[in-house]
Order: structure tokens, then C-alpha cells, then sequence
């Protein structure tokens, strides 16, 4: 490697490093901010905590590394042109090609690397966040009980003074509200001396178990004019015991990402999954058009209904029947239809979702190779066009980074979601927004390399700065 190639690199992996940890940084935050519900007022401990943010960081990768190699080659190239380093090496006989090769080799084993990445890091990592986060009250129930405020669970409303043991599960002042199933409103308040949490991370079911408690009823009389006198009931007990579904302590999860597999699997798994979905469906396509066959009444079980011998052959074969036989055959032919017809529809929906869930799959195969293109292709759109705009810095570079990533963002998820919804092959949609840019790259590449800085940015800038003189006149 020669001074030139470690002096480019050098400069990169500067500019690289610290663009990845500032963004993955921001990523961490939005993260938080969108599971903040998983995490505040829920006594969770530290390591928890920690926990669950190592478990939802190795998802943000794909979204940082792209975008990362693609402002850090438009600041790197941008800065060496700015300051006239590529007029140097233009003047030294190194062509831009020359001062990519060392990049590009870079960029490649960084490719591959998030390859590896997206193929066996993220599955595991997803698995355990998603489980995580659908077991986090199993884990530990009293977490969604805060201490001194009303928390809601479904349809109670809990407060405690205080919480005890290990885990918090002893309660100690236990006041409930409970909603009526009617939504009335709160008709039954409950408190309690003690209480206790119980549950199993092989239950379905969290268990409070109160201890020397009394409740209030309200009692809603059938004539309106006794309602007046606001009757209710008091009863006091010595234990008590509530049960409430965990899946309503978790109400807030994403039920779509928690059964959502494809994420969870790596290549080999995807490819066996998708044969086995493949199979499913062609065996359930084969059976219904076997059912529909079976059930015509006209091919298997009124054969006899036509007449077995024939001597003269007629235009009209419904002539050949009696008006009866013709009814008959009609009644038939209706039935048949409308049979089927029912069952098209019946079956129309459960095929579309089995084929859904094989496009998500395909999909999941494809964007493990979408990731480590993205790698390639940001780079061929950044290095040109930092070199093109000569301008190097965080301001101008950012603003052309977050415009094309965004671009290219919205149209991977656009495709996507398209291909998910059967709108679009699986293929075309995972590598939609690559198709679309790559020509890009393309252009950039081709213009950098054969007219080398001949873009004059001031085309843009300054019909902008004339705009806003015009708008905001300088006061002498």
C-alpha cells in the first residue's frame, strides 16, 4: 500500500468512525424514544436496561452503515478537493480512479463484513429482543406497578405505597380501580393492607394475590329514581386474588414484529423456510383445485343424466334433454357456480396471506444482500460527488447525505411494502431503491473521473443567495 492509498484511508476511517458513532448514537436515542413505554416508570434495573438496548441496537446497523460510508466519502472527498489535494495528484499523474482503489477495496471488505452482519448477528439479536420484550413483565411483573401512582393494567387501575422483595413483588397499600366491562366508568374500588405478585414465565397470566382488603361496589338499581340514592355494596375480605392476561400488561408491543419471524433467520434457515412455505402452498393450491373438481356435480355423480347413446349429433346438445332434464341441469350448473364462487372467496384470503408470508421471507433473503450493496453503492454516489461539489466540512456534505439516503430509504421501504402486499415480485421490491440509484452512481462516477471537477455548484448556490437578497435586503 502506498503512502498516497494510507494517507486517503487514514483520513476515511477518521471520517468514518466518528460519523458512525454520532449517528448510531442518534439512532440509540430514537430507539429509546420509541420503546420509552418498555422502559420509563417500570422499576427496571440497570442491567435490564442494558439488556434491552444491546438487543435493539445491532438493528439500527443497517440504517447507520450506509449512511455513514455515504457522508463520510462525500466529507472526504469533498475536504481533498476543497483543499486542492486532488489538483496535486491529478498534477502527479493519480486519476481519481487511482485514489478510489484503496477505498473500494475497503468499501468491499466492509460490505461483506455487514453481509455477515445482517446474516448472523441481527437474527439472534432480533430473536432476543423480540422475546425480551414480550416476556419483560414475566421477567419481572412489578415493573409495570410504580410506586405512589396510579398504573394502568387493562382494566384496573393500581396504586401502591410502597414495593418489597427482590423483584418488588411485595406490595404494601394496594388501591384498585376497576372499570366497568360496560365502560361506565369505575364502579368497584379495592383496597388492601399487603399484596403479592405471582407469575411464571410459563404463564400467560399474572396473579395478585391480596391480603386484609375491603371493596366497594357501586350498585346500579333498575328504576332511575332509586339511582338517586347512590346505593353500593361493602363486603371486607381476608384474601383475595385477582388474575389479569400478561398480554394486556404488554399491550403495547407491535404484535406484527413479534410474529414476524423472517427477521429472526439467516440465510440457510430463510431458504428452508421458504421451501417448506413453497410446499405448503402448491399442496393447499392443489387440494382446493381438487375440492372444486370433486365437488361438480355434472363430472361426478350425475354422469346419467345425459343420454348414453346418441345417433344423430345436434348443434344444440340441450335439445337432445327433456324440459325437466334441462332444469335439472341448469339447477345443477347454478348450484356448481355458487359453490364455487363461496369457496373462492373463502380461500382467497387464507392463500394471499400464505403468499404474503412467503414474499416477507424472500424479502428478509434479499435485504441481507441489499445491506451489503447499499455499502458499495453509497460510496460510488458519495467519493464522485464530494469531489464534484469541493466542498468538505459537515454543512453542505450532510444536507446532499440526508437527501439521497432519505430518497433511497423511501424507496426501499415503498418496495417493500409493496412487494409484501403481493403488489410487486419480492425481488424487485427489496432492490428497488438500488435499481433507481445505481444509474446514479453511475453518472457521478463517470463525471468525476472524465471531467473532474467541471460541476459548478454556484449553478445551485447562487440563483439561492439572490433569492434571499431579494427577499431579505441588506440594510446599509
Amino acid at each position: 500500500m502506498k503512502i498516497i492509498d494510507k494517507y486517503i484511508l487514514k483520513t476515511f476511517a477518521i471520517t468514518f468512525t466518528t460519523v458512525f458513532v454520532i449517528l448510531f448514537f442518534i439512532f440509540i436515542l430514537q430507539t429509546i424514544w420509541l420503546f420509552i413505554y418498555d422502559l420509563a416508570g417500570r422499576d427496571l434495573d440497570l442491567m435490564l436496561v442494558v439488556k434491552f438496548l444491546l438487543y435493539g441496537m445491532p438493528r439500527i446497523i443497517p440504517l447507520v452503515i450506509p449512511l455513514s460510508v455515504l457522508l463520510a466519502s462525500i466529507m472526504t472527498f469533498g475536504s481533498l478537493s476543497e483543499n486542492y489535494e486532488f489538483a496535486a495528484m491529478k498534477s502527479a499523474g493519480i486519476s481519481l480512479q487511482r485514489a478510489m482503489r484503496g477505498l473500494t477495496i475497503f468499501i468491499l471488505i466492509l460490505s461483506i463484513t455487514s453481509f455477515f452482519f445482517a446474516n448472523n448477528v441481527i437474527p439472534y439479536a432480533e430473536y432476543k429482543f423480540i422475546n425480551f420484550r414480550k416476556n419483560i413483565a414475566q421477567r419481572k411483573p412489578a415493573m409495570a406497578i410504580a410506586e405512589g401512582q396510579f398504573s394502568q393494567i387493562g382494566l384496573y387501575s393500581i396504586k401502591v405505597d410502597k414495593k418489597t422483595g427482590e423483584n418488588g413483588n411485595h406490595l404494601t397499600g394496594v388501591t384498585i380501580h376497576k372499570k366497568s366491562i360496560n365502560g361506565e366508568g369505575v364502579r368497584t374500588v379495592i383496597k388492601a393492607k399487603y399484596g403479592d405478585l405471582v407469575s411464571s414465565e410459563n404463564s400467560n397470566f399474572l396473579k395478585l394475590v391480596l391480603n386484609d382488603g375491603y371493596y366497594y361496589e357501586d350498585i346500579i338499581p333498575n328504576k332511575w329514581e332509586d339511582r338517586r340514592k347512590v346505593p353500593f355494596a361493602k363486603a371486607t375480605f381476608k384474601k383475595d386474588v385477582i388474575n389479569m392476561d400478561l398480554s394486556i400488561l404488554n399491550g403495547n408491543q407491535d404484535n406484527q414484529s413479534i410474529t414476524n419471524t423472517s427477521n429472526m433467520l439467516n440465510l440457510s434457515e430463510l431458504n428452508y423456510t421458504i421451501d417448506s412455505l413453497r410446499k405448503n402452498y402448491k399442496r393447499d393450491v392443489i387440494s382446493f383445485a381438487d375440492n372444486v373438481h370433486h365437488r361438480s356435480p355434472i363430472l361426478n355423480e350425475n354422469k346419467s343424466i345425459l343420454p348414453m347413446k346418441v345417433d344423430v349429433v345436434k348443434p344444440d346438445l340441450m335439445a337432445l334433454l327433456t324440459t325437466s332434464e334441462k332444469l335439472q341441469i341448469l339447477q345443477f350448473a347454478s348450484s356448481n357456480v355458487n359453490n364455487t364462487l363461496f369457496s373462492i372467496e373463502s380461500s382467497k384470503d387464507e392463500l394471499n396471506m400464505k403468499q404474503i408470508a412467503i414474499n416477507d421471507h424472500l424479502g428478509a433473503v434479499y435485504d441481507k444482500f441489499v445491506v451489503a450493496f447499499a455499502c458499495l453503492l453509497m460510496f460510488f454516489i458519495g467519493a464522485p460527488l464530494g469531489a464534484i461539489i469541493r466542498k468538505g466540512g459537515i454543512g453542505l456534505p450532510i444536507v446532499f447525505a440526508v437527501a439521497i439516503f432519505i430518497s433511497f430509504h423511501f424507496i426501499n421501504t415503498f418496495g417493500k411494502r409493496l412487494a409484501g402486499e403481493n403488489g410487486m415480485d419480492p425481488f424487485l421490491g427489496s432492490w428497488l431503491a438500488s435499481l433507481i440509484l445505481t444509474p446514479l452512481a453511475i453518472l457521478l462516477t463517470y463525471r468525476a473521473t472524465n471531467d473532474f471537477g467541471s460541476f459548478n455548484l454556484d449553478v445551485i448556490t447562487v440563483p439561492f443567495q439572490n433569492l434571499m437578497k431579494k427577499i431579505f435586503p441588506t440594510q446599509n
